[in-house]
Parts: structure tokens; C-alpha cells; sequence
């Protein structure tokens, strides 16, 4: 689907089209003027290391810190607003609409890196404004880069001339027309689409078009999309290398890539296939990556793709060490339950909970407990990956919209759920490993919102409960039998 074309752009003062960009906090490096900063090396003809050079270690530690990371606490003092940070007005009311008036901690510690050309590794937990920070810094890259002439001139639309018509033959490659300039990947079908809400406005402000290539949809609809030119792309990694592949989508323009949620894109086995995207990308490209957690599954695109990135982590309070810990604003609560009182749990905790998501380890399970809230007359809806893309489309807008006040889901619901008031976030079955609970645990508690996270477990599965919050580096605010803890009572 692609953005209408919206109002122009004005460079914001602090601009200079002979420089790669202004200089700001976290690291970032004046750029020579004249010539503009190479933030990478390679392309997809030199990507492939010698396999006679040892490769260097790459930039990326595992947690509790990163290698090299700008520390910066979410509450520390930052931008007063999102002009100081260097985007331009037209963006900035964009923001503005969006709800974004003022800067969150991980906008302001990426967004000058990004638009000075560096690459940029950016950690901070979920709901903490990264969609933003890369999608507004994103947009006004591009449109710097274009001002700077780095990009051809779009093809402007054939013009009609009075008693000629005009040829409405089809292109055989849909994006020669306007060629892609900048990639947004994700891991999953409903994380793009996220995506693209919040970057769509913000691009079509500036008088750009987005189009989302996702898999699991007909093919032809984006290539429509991809025919009526798009300047941003956003999707998942399979669709958008199988599109290349075909000759539908040139990535030989893209200036800049942001991979979103990189550590999934490892535990579903994407890497690879980003990879090969990357190497199609512009030589010297940029690339942008952002997760609530980041670890050594990701070091190959980081030792590939993204030398000397500026590397930014955000942390909740004085904990640096706990950054694992979700927000400091959410109740966590363990509660033991025996296997024959577990569904009545499930419905009175769903009932008290007010406006909940039920994470559950399988597709099956989903549909039981969905089922089960159901029969007790919660308005009840379910999400995971045996439904059809169009029907989880509509049941999690029945969720967004408040017409299903729960919403029973396997971890495809775990990230990329942008909804700000969910009050609980209720564990069915308890998460396998810390990563897992705090990706769930970011789906309530929110932009500065209170919430809760209860876990139910049965009493064999203590000692992994305590040491996944040793891991996560916090203790729950309760833990015991399920009669003495229930919402609302102690």
C-alpha cells in the first residue's frame, strides 16, 4: 500500500547540504566538508569477507552491556523537542500528530547519529519509542541525501497532450519507476504493518510513499504498489528477497536499512536471507538496527554490514546492569496454580485483569483458553500462525478498537503489538527464556502506563521461574499460592 504523496520539504536550520550531517551527542563525528561520510564499506560485490582474513571481533557483547554502548537512563534529561534533534517541520508535526511531542530517551540518542550517516545500534526495552526514532530519522536522511543530489531524479508521470492518449501499458519491473531508497525489515507480518502506521505519515509529510511487502499475502497488490513507485519499502526479509529475486523490487538505490527486532530475526532463521537483502543494497549503505534485546546472534550483520557503528543502550533507573528488567511502572507477580484449578484461574485473573493479553506456548492452547474466556463471557479474541494473515488482521484490530477486551496469543503477539493501554499481561504458560518475558512483559506498563505481568506456573517449575528473574536481574513483586494473590487483593 502506498502513501499519497503529502506537502514539501524544508531542510531544518542546523542543515548543511555539503555536510553529511551536524556533528551531536553520543559520538557522532564531523564530516569533512565536501565530502560526504562513508559509513560502510562494502557492497553486495565485496560484502563476502576473504575467507583467508580472520574476521575481527564484532562490536556487539552479550548482556548486560554492549561493547562500546553510550549508557543512557531513560529519565536522564534529553531534547527538548524533536527540532533540536535535527529533523526537519514538516516531520516534527508529523510527530506531532502522531502523539510524539517531545522526545523519548532512545530518539534522542540515535536520531543525531543516524542523520549524521553512521550506522547505529540502538537497545532499549519495548514501548520505548524506537519505531520513531528510526522511522524520523529515516525519512529525514533521505531527504537530506536528496538534497545533496545523491539519488536520481524520480521519473516524472508521462504528460497528456490534448487529442493524444496516453499508453497505460504495464512496466515490466514495477519499481523502475521509483526506485526504493530506504528498507525497513521486520521479523513478522504484524510488526511490519506496525511499522509502516507510524512511518506512513511521517514519510507522505515530506511527500514520500511507503509500500508493505510482507509474506503471506497475494503478490499482486504489491506489486501495484511497488508500480506506482515507493521510496521507503517495508517488510519482512522473505517476501522482500523473493521480490528481488524476480526483478520486481531493485535495492540498488537504497541509501538506508533499518533491521528491526534483529535478535528474532535470528531465532526464526532470517539471518541469512537479511543478508542477501543487504548485498543488494547501495554500496556504502547505511544500516540502522534496533531491538529490545541484542546478543551474539546477531554479531554476523553487525561484523558484515556495520562497521564502527555509534552504539546506543537504554536503561530503566541506576540498574545498568539489570537491563534486561522491563519497566520500573509494571507489577510482576508469579502465582502457583494446580493443573485442575488453572482454567478457573485463567478466567477469574482474565476478568479482574481489565483490558489483558494471554500469552500461551501453542496454537492449540490458544484456542482452548480463547474458547474458555468465551464460555465465561469475556469478549474474547485469538492471534497465531494457523490463522489467515486477513483474519489475525481482524482480530487484532477488534483488540486495538476495544471491541475484544482479551486476547489469547502465542508470541507472535509478543512484539510488534503497539497498544498502549493493555493493564495485564497474563503467562498461561510461563516464558522458556528471560529474552521471551521481557519482549511479553513490553506489551503492558507502556509509555509511562502503569500494568502488571502475572505468570502462572505449576510448583515443578519454581527453581526455572527463580532463575529466569536472576537472569532478567529483578525480583517479582509477588510470589506464591494463586488464593493469595489475585488483582486487586493481597
Amino acid at each position: 500500500m502506498a502513501a499519497r504523496r503529502g506537502g514539501g520539504y524544508r531542510a531544518p536550520g542546523n542543515f548543511d547540504p555539503r555536510r553529511g550531517g551536524k556533528s551531536k551527542r553520543g559520538g557522532s563525528r564531523p564530516v569533512e566538508p565536501g565530502r560526504e561520510r562513508s559509513t560502510g564499506s562494502r557492497d553486495r560485490g565485496t560484502d563476502r569477507r576473504d575467507a583467508r582474513e580472520p574476521a575481527k571481533p564484532p562490536a556487539l557483547q552479550t548482556p548486560p552491556k554492549l561493547q562500546g554502548a553510550r549508557i543512557v537512563r531513560e529519565d536522564e534529561p534529553v531534547a527538548r523537542s524533536f527540532a533540536e534533534l535535527g529533523l526537519g517541520g514538516n516531520i516534527v508535526r508529523a510527530l506531532a500528530e502522531l502523539g510524539a511531542t517531545e522526545p523519548f530517551a532512545i530518539q534522542a540518542a540515535t536520531i543525531p547519529d543516524a542523520l549524521a550517516g553512521h550506522h547505529v545500534l540502538g537497545r532499549a526495552r519495548t514501548g520505548s519509542g524506537k519505531t520513531i526514532a528510526f522511522g524520523a530519522a529515516l525519512v529525514e536522511r533521505l531527504m537530506r541525501l536528496k538534497l545533496q543530489g545523491e539519488f536520481p531524479a524520480d521519473p516524472a508521470p508521462p504528460k497528456r497532450e490534448r487529442g493524444v492518449a496516453v499508453s497505460r501499458q504495464p512496466r515490466a519491473k514495477a519499481s523502475a519507476a521509483r526506485p526504493a531508497k530506504a528498507l525497513i525489515l521486520a521479523p513478522t507480518r504484524e510488526l511490519a504493518l506496525q511499522i509502516d502506521r507510524t512511518v506512513q505519515p511521517i514519510a507522505r509529510s515530506v511527500g514520500l510513499y511507503t509500500a508493505q511487502l510482507v509474506g503471506g499475502q497475494p503478490f499482486e497488490p504489491q506489486l501495484h504498489a511497488l508500480g506506482r513507485g515507493a521510496d521507503v519499502v517495508i517488510g519482512t526479509p522473505g517476501r522482500i528477497h523473493d521480490l528481488a529475486q524476480r526483478g520486481s523490487l531493485q535495492l540498488g538505490h537504497v541509501a538506508v536499512t533499518v533491521i528491526d527486532e534483529a535478535d528474532l530475526m535470528s531465532e526464526f532463521g532470517f539471518i541469512e536471507t537479511v543478508q542477501q537483502v543487504l548485498r543488494r543494497t547501495r554500496r556504502g549503505g547505511q544500516r540502522l538496527l534496533f531491538s529490545a534485546t541484542l546478543d551474539q546472534a546477531v554479531q554476523e550483520l553487525v561484523r558484515e554490514f556495520m562497521p564502527e557503528p555509534a552504539i546506543h543502550e537504554v536503561v530503566h533507573g541506576d540498574a545498568a546492569e539489570a537491563d534486561h528488567a522491563p519497566a520500573g511502572n509494571v507489577e510482576h507477580r508469579v502465582l502457583l496454580v494446580l493443573r485442575e484449578d488453572k482454567d478457573a484461574a485463567l478466567v477469574e485473573l482474565a476478568r479482574s485483569g481489565g483490558r489483558t493479553i494471554v500469552f500461551c506456548r501453542t496454537r492449540s492452547y490458544v484456542e482452548h483458553v480463547a474458547q474458555l474466556l468465551a464460555d465465561a463471557g469475556l469478549a474474547t479474541t485469538s492471534l497465531h500462525g494457523d490463522l489467515a494473515q486477513p483474519k489475525r488482521e481482524r482480530n487484532l484490530a477488534r483488540f486495538a478498537e476495544g471491541k475484544a477486551r482479551v486476547l489469547v496469543a502465542t508470541d507472535v503477539a509478543a512484539r510488534g503489538i503497539h497498544i498502549d493501554d493493555v493493564d495485564t499481561v497474563l503467562q498461561a504458560d510461563p516464558p522458556d527464556d528471560p529474552k521471551a518475558y521481557v519482549h511479553r512483559a513490553g506489551r503492558t506498563g507502556r509509555v509511562g502506563r502503569a500494568g502488571r505481568v502475572i505468570t502462572l506456573i505449576p510448583r515443578t517449575r519454581q527453581k526455572r521461574t527463580r532463575e529466569l528473574f536472576a537472569e532478567l536481574g529483578f525480583e517479582p513483586d509477588a510470589y506464591g499460592e494463586y488464593g493469595e494473590f489475585v488483582p486487586g487483593r493481597k
